[in-house]
């Protein structure tokens, strides 16, 4: 496949004993990209930047697109521990890691479980830590395509928001949406897309370089969380987008890049 400019492989490998579905394209160091509760959107332009400079791996998550899901992975800290043995099937490491929303969440648990793992861990408004003020939205409370527009402050102004949700989505794609949230929601139900324990499992980053961003409007999981990370990591840096919602990759994606290019620099 391709977009843009960037040339992209799809292929499956068999690793920590299920079969993996993983996007590949790019070339330099490794770049992991672990994607949110929906699953992966497809090929956008933010991915494309960072493959001028990174090999990015982008993986389904067991149970999400059309990796296996495994019975055995009740929470997001038994897919955490399966993330790690299949990097190690895949020899990679150590990586660059880059998680959204549930896999932001998903990224911290791994980070805090092997840091020598990761060399540069980005984190864009994660779940996982309860938030201090406000709650984060309940994804059963509307259809899926209704919770991805909620976290776009202005879906209008967003250039790539139809590709990611388009306003007719195939039956093919609801379906995808469908299974994804089922099984978000079965990782991470009580409690509601967070851990109690995450504030202090976190501090184990503090040799681990981390960067936090979040846009100031996010509707989904509010920027109170991102202050509780930051506060939760030692050394970690908090970046805030204004004008931006749950989704700055797509909503502010120069900004994203500027961001993380710069971050993540030798």
């Amino acid at each position: 496949m391709a977009t843009g400019t960037q040339t992209w492989t799809e292929e499956f490998a068999e690793v920590a004993g299920t079969k993996l579905q993983l996007v590949r394209g790019g070339s330099g160091d490794p770049l992991v990209i672990l994607h949110d509760e929906m699953g992966h959107h497809g090929q956008v332009r933010y991915q494309d930047e960072l493959a001028q400079d990174f090999a990015v791996h982008i993986p389904s998550h067991p149970g999400f697109g059309a990796t296996e899901g495994q019975e055995w992975i009740m929470n997001m800290r038994d897919m955490a521990g399966w993330y790690l043995e299949a990097l190690d099937d895949l020899n990679l490491g150590p990586v660059n890691l880059l998680g959204f929303s549930l896999g932001g969440w998903l990224a911290a648990e791994m980070a805090s479980m092997s840091p020598d793992l990761v060399r540069k861990l980005v984190l864009v408004a994660p779940a996982g830590i309860r938030p201090p003020s406000g709650e984060i939205f309940d994804m059963f409370l509307v259809v899926p395509r209704d919770y991805i527009v909620a976290g776009f402050l202005d879906p209008e102004a967003t250039p790539e928001f139809g590709e990611v949700c388009p306003e007719e989505p195939s039956a093919e794609l609801n379906e995808a949406w469908a299974v994804a949230r089922e099984e978000a929601c079965r990782l991470s139900w009580r409690p509601y897309m967070h851990n109690l324990a995450m504030p202090h499992l976190v501090r184990r980053l503090k040799r681990v370089p981390t960067q936090i961003i979040w846009g100031r409007e996010d509707n989904i999981v509010p920027v109170s969380a991102g202050q509780a990370y930051h506060d939760s990591i030692p050394g970690s840096r908090l970046d805030i987008l204004d004008g931006c919602g749950h989704r700055p990759e797509l909503e502010k994606t120069d900004e994203f890049l500027g961001l993380v290019k710069g971050f993540l620099a030798p």
